[in-house]
């Protein structure tokens, strides 16, 4: 199946866009940015260098994926957010990459992440986990398989779920 993408849409010419993928109108993916097979790109969304994306994906509109991370210690090191097959990324959420702590932040495969929802730079949420709306991850947060985050949270740095 061929790609689709939005004639207002940027999408970088070293970007590795798969089979299938559809790209909405007035989305940015910068160069280095992978996006897996059958993956739906909303409208503004902004996907920077060092995202991996997964197959059969969803990123709804204003999403934010691989931003610089917010700490002090990012000296600008090539870093990655790596997100699974079949995650569903919904409005206005925001996933930056890792620091050179870890190297990247990692969402797995099976995921619901629901509107607003904000994790920072290293965090690793495993598979098939929920995440409510408007819940926000500081950095090097751990969440494990089958997790299922209530909105509203707020989760401090260096937590495990």
């Amino acid at each position: 199946m061929e790609s689709s993408i939005h004639p207002t849409a940027v999408v970088g010419p070293k970007a590795v866009v798969g089979e299938g993928v559809a790209i909405g109108p007035y989305a940015v993916i910068e160069d280095d940015v992978v996006i897996g097979d059958n993956t739906e790109i909303g409208p503004h969304v902004q996907i920077a260098d060092g995202a991996r994306l997964g197959k059969d994906c969803k990123v709804f509109a204003g999403a934010v994926l691989s931003t610089v991370p917010q700490d002090l210690k990012f000296e600008g090191e090539k870093t990655f957010l790596r997100i699974g097959d079949r995650t569903v990324i919904r409005e206005y959420v925001t996933l930056n990459r890792g620091t050179k702590a870890n190297g990247e932040t990692v969402v797995g495969s099976d995921n619901l992440i629901m509107a607003y929802v904000h994790a920072g730079h290293d965090c690793v949420i495993g598979n098939h986990v929920i995440i409510a709306n408007s819940v926000q991850f500081g950095g090097h947060c751990e969440v494990e398989d089958y997790a299922v985050v209530g909105g509203l949270a707020g989760v401090h740095q260096f937590v495990r779920i």
